[in-house]
């Protein structure tokens, strides 16, 4: 979808726009938040914020998808940097029945840990890694997302990875 027509303000295509990427934009939130309800906040801020851009005649110049994803990124980064939130020992799925309280909890540490480190990763390291393993994309539909070679997109995977397991050894010190 062109900037031209999401700046025209036709509904239509504003519709066609949140319907193409709301629940992609939901899914990177809830991996990165851990919460499904304040996964649906960021997406609705995330439009929000979209259409107050357009409103202001800013906006994407070209890419409305990478747009969105910076803004809920954004969000998500904000979010994080208040001291609102804090790490929920509730369990939010069913616990396996060979686990024990301490099991689980160890396992909500880690995510929060691997969340925690994945948003100090610059975005585009973030996005391979979420196209990657999270999405489980190919190499060569991660890279026709990012709009780089499958080359380039393997590179940046390599890097991805290995600034993740640093900042991850890094928070074990």
């Amino acid at each position: 979808m062109s900037i031209t027509t999401t700046n025209s303000y036709d509904v239509h295509s504003l519709v066609k726009l949140y319907d193409q990427h709301s629940s992609g934009i939901f899914r990177y939130a809830a991996r990165l938040l851990g919460n499904g309800d304040l996964a649906e906040e960021c997406v609705s801020e995330t439009f929000s914020r979209f259409l107050q851009a357009l409103k202001k005649g800013h906006g994407p110049a070209e890419n409305a998808k990478a747009y969105l994803y910076r803004v809920a990124h954004n969000w998500i980064t904000d979010y994080y940097r208040n001291d609102r939130n804090t790490i929920s020992l509730e369990i939010e799925e069913p616990a396996d029945s060979d686990e024990g309280p301490s099991q689980v909890v160890s396992r909500k540490l880690l995510r929060h840990r691997v969340r925690t480190a994945l948003l100090n990763l610059p975005y585009e390291h973030q996005r391979v890694i979420e196209l990657r393993f999270l999405d489980n994309l190919s190499h060569e539909e991660a890279a026709q997302e990012l709009g780089r070679s499958v080359e380039a997109t393997r590179a940046l995977q390599y890097r991805a990875l290995k600034s993740l397991r640093e900042l991850l050894y890094e928070a074990e010190e």
